[in-house]
């Protein structure tokens, strides 16, 4: 074998996988980040002491305004569990605040929502 083999071309670009982005981890410290919660970034500055890598400062520039997560996962290009454990990161540090969504219990019953709806005709 000679060391002239190319394993990727170079409009494939640089090759990082998901677990090297997240130090290994799988899982994010928080368990508050759902497909579906929201994040935005809180606007304090980046504490000298921490950790932030490329990917991080990344999402960062994603959540200038509140975005669900799965959203932030599409743009960044990255799997969705990547994005969780470097969310949970961010939130760590104080750089986010994550808000759950409102539980489907609740949202109004349906047949409220239609009492109302024939109320308001009614007047």
């Amino acid at each position: 074998m000679t060391d002239d083999v190319e394993w990727i071309d170079e409009e494939a670009g640089p090759v990082v996988r998901p677990y090297a982005m997240t130090g290994g981890r799988t899982r994010a410290s928080s368990s508050s980040l759902d497909l579906l919660s929201m994040a935005v970034a809180t606007g304090a500055p980046i504490p000298a002491a921490a950790n932030l890598g490329l990917q991080h400062r990344r999402l960062l520039g994603l959540v200038r305004r509140a975005r669900p997560i799965v959203e932030i996962a599409s743009d960044a290009g990255l799997p969705i569990g990547v994005v969780k454990v470097l969310l949970g990161d961010l939130l760590d540090q104080g750089l986010i605040l994550v808000r759950s969504p409102i539980p489907a219990a609740s949202v109004p019953a349906d047949s409220l929502l239609k009492e109302l709806i024939s109320g308001l005709r009614a007047l």
